[in-house]
């Protein structure tokens, strides 16, 4: 199922008043219509959370230089214009989550000469884009997911395919949340799959899921569980036959890793 990401009628004025792009004109304009349409109103402050969420997670890199090989490939990408009229009909906050992940990526690359290993440095890379993933689609009022709930099988058949690899979609009914759905997403070594669950609270938590390459071949086909906290969104993650699981969620750690172990049983 393709997402439809056409910008609506007035919606680029929504995403340059989420940005602070917009002049006092048009941002008055903006104020007004969000005064008189609940809806709208809705969308701007999922969108508002997604963006605060993003820059929480990079508050120790967000100001420092950005590194000389994202220049470089800044450079080549434009001249990729396909690819970049795509990106600018998404609007502002698909720029926030590339601006996300490069910085994830860059602070990945500085680990070469003075952090852990290969190995780890992939596992803990896979972590990252699971947290932001979920920062990003935690908060979404209106599109949380691609495909919901009420088409599972579809859901399940379709990222196995996709991800290259049999998917199952563990039941977390026992500890009080329900499948809200999933969707397909682009990853650092190839297509990652998420599955989001809500409690009656309206928590959620997001399953992140993706073959890690190489992963079976630099011998860590099999990890033991791992933990990351990313300005309180808290992520165990795994490896299993060289595919990568991340569970993540804003909820203290021993509740993370009840969820993370249910649904480690049933994969």
């Amino acid at each position: 199922m393709k997402e439809d990401t056409t910008l609506l009628p007035g919606e680029a004025d929504l995403h340059g008043y989420v940005d602070g792009r917009l002049d006092a004109t048009r941002r008055a304009a903006v104020e007004a219509r969000l005064a008189a349409d609940p809806e709208a109103a809705q969308r701007v402050q999922a969108w508002m959370a997604q963006r605060d969420a993003l820059r929480a997670l990079h508050d120790g890199v967000r100001d420092e230089a950005i590194p000389e090989h994202l220049l470089h490939a800044a450079g080549q990408l434009q001249h990729r214009s396909t690819r970049l009229a795509q990106w600018r009909r998404w609007g502002g906050l698909a720029a926030s989550v590339v601006f996300a992940f490069a910085l994830g990526w860059g602070a990945h690359m500085q680990w070469q000469t003075s952090g852990p290993g290969t190995n780890m440095r992939q596992t803990m890379a896979f972590a990252h884009q699971a947290a932001v993933a979920h920062a990003v689609y935690m908060p979404e009022v209106r599109h949380p997911v691609e495909v919901d709930a009420a088409q599972q099988q579809h859901l399940v058949q379709w990222l196995s395919k996709r991800l290259n690899h049999p998917l199952k979609v563990p039941n977390l009914t026992s500890a009080g949340y329900e499948l809200v759905g999933g969707r397909l997403l682009p990853g650092g070594e190839g297509a990652r799959a998420q599955f989001m669950y809500q409690n009656t609270a309206g928590e959620r938590v997001t399953l992140y899921l993706g073959a890690i390459e190489g992963a079976k071949q630099k011998g860590m086909d099999e990890t033991a569980f791992r933990f990351a906290d990313e300005s309180g969104i808290a992520t165990f993650y795994w490896v299993d036959q060289g595919f990568g699981c991340a569970l993540s969620g804003k909820l203290p750690r021993q509740v993370m890793l009840q969820l993370a172990e249910v649904v480690y049983k049933q994969l």
